[in-house]
């Protein structure tokens, strides 16, 4: 994954917030049990962590990993980690989105277990590893990237002599046919936070800068309102379906043929397979829309780290899992399985699970499709310092926007107005 991190290592410094007087606090951690061993927590939600965790502690008698499982992050699971920080209370891990690395290290939230992870940035992509650090800070382990691509039903394309679309203007073309084949038909649904933000990325629509040691937010520019005002012409035309992304409606769409594709990470895989069987062998893959024939930009969502939270007691033993986490083929590979993980670690390319058929995707190798989006994401983005409440500022104007109240670029404008506000008040330097 592309992100620019360590550009605002130097703001992220200055923060005063409130939950930097917690690093020193204490955690659920038990360094030491009655054993001997070392005792850590780890807090995450994706398929197949609790497996690799039970693979950790039979291969690793010296240190106990205890794996719990907790709202995805958006959807609670960060607040719970900032709340069980401040209260002194944290476990020693947690999955974090690359997106909320910086307002967690903002926040004081963060451990630096540089001197125990020295020598491992070379097993990493290098964009993956400038995602979990900010100068000479390490603040745990990169585990996947998420570069985009086109899932869609080959067999509602298929029965309109439709091809896969490679540029914008063809998708458009291919939702107005569709939607004209039947009434509950739709190319699409709707798309939030850090989904919505790939569709950004890929155009150079970034929603936060540095210049001069102070932020920029560009979340209402021209780059996001061409972006915001594509997709507005398509719910203007009723082209978009009305089921949220998640949403048991979502799911059945997919598995009907009433939802048509979804543009989305590489992870979208395991969540259109877990959630939708009934579109098994009916979906493939193709390369993600571009806004000018010929070009091969490609946006990310989503990614993340297994990051070392403050206070914990046990760091060194912290590291040899996360890195472990990351790195390890025969765990990595049931991540794959699990929950279409694209890895992180240089030497996990080569996986064998990234190059077999996939037959809920009718046999297609869609690793192939992966492995060339990877290298063509943008690579100019730059998340800002407070992701958590600017995506739920954004997410209340882009819910109405797709449901007709409002417009995208709207909530774009509304959200940045609401970001800048909140990042003076918190004594940032934000940019004019």
């Amino acid at each position: 994954m592309k992100r620019s991190i360590t550009r605002s290592a130097g703001i992220i410094g200055t923060l005063t917030l409130a939950l930097t007087a917690t690093a020193c606090g204490g955690s659920d951690s038990d360094p030491a049990s009655s054993s001997g061993k070392a005792s850590i927590t780890f807090w995450g939600w994706a398929p197949g962590y609790e497996d690799a965790v039970e693979a950790f502690n039979r291969s690793h008698p010296d240190i106990k990993v205890t794996y719990q499982s907790v709202q995805p992050g958006a959807k609670g699971g960060y607040q719970k980690m900032l709340n069980a920080v401040t209260a002194g209370n944290a476990p020693c891990l947690a999955q974090v989105g690359y997106e909320t690395l910086p307002s967690f290290a903002a926040q004081g939230a963060l451990l630096d277990v540089a001197e125990h992870a020295s020598g491992a940035e070379g097993d990493f992509q290098e964009a993956a590893w400038k995602s979990v650090t900010l100068g000479d800070q390490v603040y745990g382990a990169p585990v996947d990237t998420g570069p985009m691509v086109m899932f869609y039903n080959k067999e509602v394309f298929a029965s309109l002599d439709l091809a896969p679309p490679a540029t914008w203007a063809e998708y458009e073309e291919a939702a107005r046919k569709i939607h004209a084949s039947g009434p509950e038909r739709y190319i699409t649904s709707p798309y939030m936070d850090y989904d919505y933000a790939g569709l950004a990325w890929q155009a150079d629509a970034g929603w936060f800068g540095i210049k001069d040691d102070a932020w920029q937010v560009t979340m209402a520019s021209k780059a996001n309102r061409k972006v915001a005002d594509y997709w507005q012409g398509l719910v203007d035309e009723g082209l978009v379906s009305n089921a949220p992304m998640y949403d048991q409606a979502w799911y059945t769409g997919l598995g009907d043929g009433d939802i048509a594709t979804v543009v989305g990470a590489v992870w979208q895989a395991g969540v259109i397979k877990g959630g939708a069987a009934k579109g098994a062998g009916k979906w493939a893959v193709a390369p993600m829309p571009q806004w000018t024939e010929g070009d091969d930009q490609v946006g990310n969502a989503g990614g993340s780290a297994t990051a070392v939270l403050a206070g914990c007691d046990a760091p060194e033993a912290a590291w040899t899992f996360v890195h472990w986490l990351s790195t390890d083929r025969k765990a990595f590979g049931d991540l794959v399985d699990k929950a279409a993980l694209y890895p992180a670690a240089k030497d996990l390319l080569d996986l064998p699970q990234l190059s077999g058929a996939d037959e809920y995707f009718g046999g297609q190798r869609i690793y192939d499709v992966v492995a060339e989006a990877a290298p063509r994401v943008n690579s100019s983005w730059t998340w800002g310092p407070m992701m958590t409440r600017t995506s739920a500022d954004l997410n209340d104007g882009l819910g109405k926007a797709w449901a007709g109240k409002g417009t995208l670029a709207g909530a774009l404008r509304t959200a940045q107005q609401a970001t800048v506000s909140e990042m003076k008040e918190q004594g940032m330097e934000v940019a004019g």
